[in-house]
Formats: C-alpha cells, sequence, structure tokens
C-alpha cells in the first residue's frame, strides 16, 4: 500500500490488495466530513447525546478521528466500534496528513493511539470517546439493536462484492436500534435494493465532491 494526496490535500491509501484508494481521491477528508460526519453523526445528534457507532473497515482511522473531534466540539458521547481484517501499519498510519489537515496537529498522538490501541478492548480516549477494535469481516458480525449509525465504509462493490449483498445488510439492519441510520459514498441501484430487501428506508442524498450522490439508510421506528 502507498500513501497518496487526495484533491484537498488529505493523504489517502491506494491499496496494493484491491486496487483501489481508502477514500475518494477528490478529498478525503472532504468526502469523510460529508459522507460520514455530516449525514451520519451529525444527523443523529439532533435527538440523541449518546451516540453508538459502528465502522466497517477502521482503514486509516480518518472517520474515527473525526468523530473524536466532533463528540468533542458537540460534547456528546460516542461508543464507537471498528471492524478491520487488514489494518495498516504504524508506520503507515504516521506517514498520514490528518491531524495537521483538520488544524489540530497537536493531537498526532491522539491520532497515532487510535491505531496503535490493543484490539478488541475498549479504550476511553476521552470523556467524549470510546473505541474497540475489532479483526472481524461484516460477514461474521452480528450485533442486535447495538448501534445508532453504521458508517458503511468498506472498498467498493466492484473490490469487495461479497461485503455488498442483502445478508450483510440484513446484518446492518438487525444491528441498529430503530431510527438508526446507515450512511456510505455508494449510490449503486443493486445496493439500493439490496437495502430496501434487507428493510431499510432508502435516502438518496447529494454526494461529496467526485460523486453526485451518497446513501442514507434509515431503521424506521415500527408502530
Amino acid at each position: 500500500m502507498s500513501v497518496i494526496t487526495s484533491n484537498d490535500g488529505s493523504h489517502t491509501i491506494l491499496s496494493g490488495q484491491f486496487g483501489v484508494t481508502y477514500h475518494s481521491t477528490h478529498g478525503a477528508i472532504t468526502e469523510s466530513e460529508h459522507v460520514f460526519i455530516a449525514a451520519g453523526l451529525q444527523h443523529q445528534t439532533t435527538r440523541l447525546r449518546q451516540i453508538s457507532i459502528l465502522e466497517t473497515g477502521f482503514g486509516t482511522g480518518l472517520n474515527a478521528f473525526m468523530t473524536w473531534l466532533e463528540a468533542e466540539k458537540s460534547q456528546i458521547q460516542v461508543s464507537y466500534t471498528a471492524l478491520e481484517i487488514f489494518p495498516v501499519t504504524a508506520e503507515t498510519a504516521g506517514a498520514l496528513n490528518y491531524p495537521e489537515m483538520l488544524g489540530c496537529p497537536e493531537r498526532i498522538p491522539d491520532f497515532m493511539r487510535l491505531h496503535t490501541a490493543d484490539w478488541e478492548i475498549p479504550h476511553s480516549f476521552s470523556p467524549y470517546f470510546e473505541l474497540t477494535k475489532r479483526r472481524m469481516s461484516i460477514e461474521h458480525f452480528e450485533e442486535e439493536s447495538a448501534f445508532d449509525v453504521v458508517y458503511f465504509d468498506a472498498f467498493a462493490p466492484q473490490a469487495q462484492p461479497e461485503l455488498w449483498t442483502p445478508e450483510v445488510f440484513g446484518r446492518m439492519f438487525r444491528s441498529l436500534r430503530p431510527e438508526g441510520v446507515l450512511v456510505t459514498y455508494c449510490a449503486q441501484g443493486e445496493f439500493k435494493r439490496s437495502l430496501k430487501k434487507a428493510g431499510f428506508t432508502v435516502e438518496r442524498l447529494p454526494g461529496p465532491p467526485g460523486k453526485r450522490e451518497m446513501t442514507r439508510a434509515t431503521v424506521q421506528r415500527q408502530v
């Protein structure tokens, strides 16, 4: 894998194994802010002050780091679970420029703590942010009504088709509480049909730079 610079100046990683980048080349931070923070986390803070998040693909740690910063800024409590089976090395993580690009270079040690923290146990990094990293695939993850937000940030369907199936989205549906949301950069038709088949109500939202649309899917409260 190699570190490359996206159009907004923030880094992403090109996966040698899958031949795709971890974030949009149009802007890694811009994409994460638009898709996951604004459409996911901030969407839920209108009704919740304690939020449980599941991320499918810890990857570079950018989504987790930006969520930590947002939790402290908004003074909400976030419990964050991240699944990953191909973690990046600490050396690669140390080459990423996210703290500098987000205007907080003094938080470089905090960003690195996300990557060096032990797996399978919760870590309380601040009064507002707790992280648990799990070495497993979403294909085998099963928790019932445990989360308010799913950051679905797997590699694109053409790179990892096995992660974009109705069975996987059934797992994601069951993992969310009523009014919980799944957000992702993807807006492909087959993907949205799989979400609907799993029980989600699907919204098309304007996408980040380079994407016309993104998707937010909601677990509607049962009456």
